[in-house]
This record gives C-alpha cells, sequence and structure tokens, in this order.
C-alpha cells in the first residue's frame, strides 16, 4: 500500500506527536507499505526555540521513507506581527498531497493531528478520490475548536467527515464526543506504543541513586504541568530531602522554567538539558530514578510509556490520557492535576516505600512490553487503513476567518 503521511508537529520536534510518526511510519515500511511523510515545520526562529523545528533531518527519517518538508510559512506570518494563516498553509499541503499524488499514486492518506492536517488531508482526499484517515492526538482535540467558531466548525466537520478516526484512549474519546457531539461509535482506539526495544531498564526496576533523581521528559510547557513539579520540588526539599531534579526537553515555557528555577532558589539542584534528539532519549530516561507527569491531559501519554520500558516508577496525574495506562498503585500512582502539594506526596510516597516503588515499575515494565510496544499498535493502525479504502470522502467548504482567534497570534500552541 502507498500510504501518504501528513504531520502536524515541526521535526525535529521535542514531541510524543514526532516520535509517534517516526516509530509508526518506520514499522510500515518494515511490513512492505511504501511511505511518503508530508511534514509542517517551523524554519524561523522563534518556531525552532520552541519546538527545535526545521526541515526533518536525515538521520531521524525512517529508511524507505520519502520526505517532503513543508515550511509553515502561514504560520510564520506571526513573526512580522500578522494573524497566523492556517489557510494559506492548509492550501499549501492539500496541493502538495495532490502534486506527489500525480508523481506516484497514493493508495490512502493518513493526517496526524485533526487541524490543520486533518482539514487538509480530507480535501484532498475529496479531490483524488482516496480514503484517509485522521489521527486526534492531543491539542486537537482538548483546545482546537475551543477557541473561535472558525476553527469550530472545521474540526467538527473532520470529525464528521473523516472515514476512520484514530484516537489514544477511551477516556480522550470521551471527552472530544462531548465537546464536539461526536458519535461515540465514530472512534477507533488505537493506544500510543513505544519502542521497547530502544528503551530498556539500565539498572534493577525501582532503583535509587544517592541522592534519587527525580526525571521530566517531555515538552517544557504549564500545560504538561512542569511548573506545579518545580513548586513539588521546592516542597520536598523544604522537607528536609536530599533530590536532584532533571528536566529534559523544549518547548513554550524553557525560559519560564529557567526562571522559576532562579526564582526558587533551585539552581544547584536541578538540571534542563534543553533539546534531546529520540535517538538519544532511552539515556535521559536511564538518569532518572523516578518519573514525574504532572500533566493536565493528554491523548496518550507516550513519555510514560517510554519511562515504563525504561524500569522506571510512575508518578502521574488522574486525568484524561494517562488514567488509560497508569492505574494507581498497581503500575504507577496518579494525583490530582495542578496541586503540588499533592504530587510532593506521591513523588515522597514512591521514595518512602521500596516494595511499592519496585512493584510499580515491574509491573509497568511488563505490561507496556506486552500491550504498548510498537509491532502490536502497528498492526491495529494497518486494520484500520484497510477498513476505510473504499470509504468516500465529501466535500468541507470554507468558512469565515475570524481574525481574533487566540492561535493566530500563538500558532505553536495550536
Amino acid at each position: 500500500m502507498r500510504i501518504c503521511f501528513v504531520s502536524r508537529r515541526y521535526w525535529p520536534a521535542v514531541s510524543g506527536m514526532s516520535a509517534y510518526a517516526e516509530n509508526l511510519l518506520r514499522h510500515l515500511v518494515r511490513e512492505g507499505h511504501d511511505v511518503t511523510l508530508i511534514s509542517q515545520y517551523r524554519g524561523d526562529p522563534v518556531g525552532r526555540g520552541v519546538y527545535g523545528g526545521g526541515p526533518p533531518p536525515p538521520e531521524r527519517v525512517p529508511a524507505g521513507v520519502h520526505v517532503v518538508a513543508l515550511e509553515a510559512h502561514g504560520e510564520q506570518e506571526v513573526v512580522d506581527g500578522r494573524p497566523a494563516d492556517f489557510e494559506a498553509d492548509v492550501a499549501t499541503m492539500r496541493d502538495t498531497i495532490a502534486a506527489e499524488h500525480a508523481r506516484e499514486p497514493f493508495d490512502l492518506l493518513h493526517a496526524q493531528y485533526a487541524y490543520p492536517n486533518g482539514l487538509a488531508v480530507l480535501r484532498a482526499a475529496h479531490d483524488l478520490g482516496l480514503p484517509a484517515v485522521v489521527s486526534v492526538q492531543g491539542g486537537d482535540g482538548h483546545w482546537v475548536g475551543t477557541c473561535c467558531a472558525t476553527h469550530e466548525t472545521l474540526v467538527r466537520a473532520v470529525f464528521a467527515h473523516a472515514p476512520a478516526l484514530v484516537i489514544g484512549s477511551s477516556s480522550f474519546a470521551a471527552e472530544v464526543s462531548a465537546r464536539h457531539g461526536v458519535d461515540p461509535g465514530r472512534w477507533t482506539v488505537v493506544s500510543g506504543a513505544t519502542d521497547t526495544e530502544r528503551f530498556t531498564p539500565a539498572r534493577g526496576p525501582g532503583s535509587l541513586s544517592d541522592p534519587p533523581v527525580l526525571l521530566y521528559h517531555g515538552r517544557v510547557d504549564a500545560r504538561k504541568g512542569v511548573l506545579d513539579l518545580l513548586d513539588a520540588f521546592a516542597d520536598l526539599l523544604g522537607r528536609g530531602r536530599r533530590l536532584h531534579l532533571v528536566v529534559s526537553g523544549i518547548g513554550p515555557d524553557t525560559d519560564t522554567v529557567a526562571d522559576r528555577v532562579t526564582e526558587l532558589g533551585l539552581d544547584e539542584h536541578v538540571t534542563q538539558l534543553g533539546y534531546t534528539a529520540y535517538e538519544d532519549a532511552h539515556e535521559v530516561y536511564r538518569r532518572g530514578d523516578v518519573f514525574v507527569s504532572p500533566t493536565y491531559a493528554e491523548g496518550f501519554s507516550n513519555t510514560v510509556l517510554e519511562a515504563m520500558a525504561s524500569g522506571l516508577p510512575v508518578v502521574s496525574t488522574d486525568v484524561v490520557g494517562v488514567r488509560d495506562c497508569v492505574r494507581d498503585g498497581d503500575n504507577g500512582l496518579l494525583v490530582p492535576p495542578k496541586d503540588p502539594a499533592a504530587l510532593a506526596d506521591g513523588i515522597a510516597r514512591v521514595l518512602d516505600d521500596p516494595d511499592l516503588r519496585t512493584g510499580l515499575a515491574c509491573r509497568a515494565l511488563d505490561e507496556v512490553r506486552a500491550r504498548w510496544s510498537w509491532p502490536v499498535i502497528a498492526h491495529r493502525l494497518t486494520d484500520v487503513y484497510d477498513a476505510v479504502r473504499d470509504v468516500p470522502v465529501p466535500a468541507i467548504p470554507d468558512v469565515a476567518v475570524d481574525p481574533d482567534c487566540r492561535f493566530r497570534t500563538a500558532p505553536h500552541l495550536l
């Protein structure tokens, strides 16, 4: 099958979406499919600073994948003080898909992210008479469409017209269905996954260093709870504990985190690694003893799976997209979101109880290998591809543009 995969996140991004795309495409090629990746990226300094944006680097592209890099010029209008022109980027993606199809015809289009990618893919699929799949992975379900009438209308059209909608967890599907009036039966739940050959324990699951090291790895974004983690960490130090915190990643709040570390007097206790390439991420997990993910919402947390595969006990939050893979007291600990005191108590409990810590880590490791490894998940997606081969895509008309949408001034948050 010739598959065109259209990715939203700018590579080489510090993002679960980019890791998801990279692993999925690698396994599709292994299964004998011919894959073209059309990847948006930010080429301006601001975009690069937030996501490490740029064209997909050759060393990150899975062997056998043909890559077409698309600079998001519409989004980059903000660099010159103008609202982001998502419509221009949708048109560029649509035209690019058509040009690649003319060069060598596709059998199926797959969009990673509902808007703008999903809209571009569905319009291209309608033009070309092709089937299409849309993966909803995070912000496209949590907040896109709650920002303005334009995006509400278009996102709901994507949800209504995609031949197949893939989503990472049942709780996330329920949230998006309630928010946008989507029939729950429209969703195919295909969870996130991790590379259990790359992410492996460096030592016995649940082991502690001296002093113990807490690890945050992922997008540095207030919506991921990283500022709450700093407050919780300061609380733990204030209780007289000897600890170190490693913060790995970049994102929209990288500078805010650095300022907050200094403000709380944590500079000698916190290491900020900045950008880490995916191929080096397994080494980052080997620096930690307890993985902490105080996120406010996920589609499905790939970093939690990577931590589990690395033998780390996980402390996270009881939110959409996390509770589907973490069961409190069984394969991890869950605390309320946006509550640094509760987060500190959860971390302390894991640090102080070696039987609990080891049990959480061992059960999580066994489970991620059995349920959430990439070969298992890739097969589920190809089943979805087979199911939509003959399903047509209706036209999605343009709608009036709301220039005051909050994402027009901060498109990297969309």
